[in-house]
């Protein structure tokens, strides 16, 4: 990783994820259950291809994913969380709802909703899921 800016801690982290697509890959591998290049590409928001393969490099480099070769084809690559990626579940759980609650234009879903009506239970729950498939 390059010199931080700072040795304050949201500083460091903007460092690792502040851009405006690894929260957004993050979320993919993390909610959607997305876990190749074709996937995080087909996603709404159309990231461009050269920004996701760099976003993805530096999403490894810093220890966030795990590149594998797929089981299913050789000839591509999968995606997984470690611990420091799940760990980000709490703060991408957070934007969601705060993106929600400040923004008409982002409806809650059905996890919008759930974390609503209880947002511990839903970290809980995910993170439980997760566990399941850290590497």
């Amino acid at each position: 990783m390059e010199k931080s800016r700072s040795d304050c801690p949201i500083s460091c982290a903007l460092d690792v994820f502040g851009d405006k697509w690894s929260l957004l890959i993050i979320r993919d591998i993390m909610l959607r259950g997305k876990v190749s290049y074709s996937e995080f590409l087909g996603s709404e928001e159309k990231i461009a291809t050269n920004i996701l393969a760099n976003r993805l490099s530096v999403l490894e480099k810093e220890n966030i994913l795990v590149k594998e070769t797929s089981p299913a084809n050789k000839s591509k690559f999968v995606y997984s969380l470690t611990q420091k990626g799940a760990d980000l579940l709490p703060i991408v759980i957070e934007i969601m709802d705060w993106g929600a609650k400040y923004n008409a234009n982002s409806p809650r879903r059905e996890l919008g909703k759930k974390i609503q009506q209880n947002k511990s239970s839903v970290i809980r729950e995910l993170s439980e899921a997760l566990k399941k498939k850290v590497k």
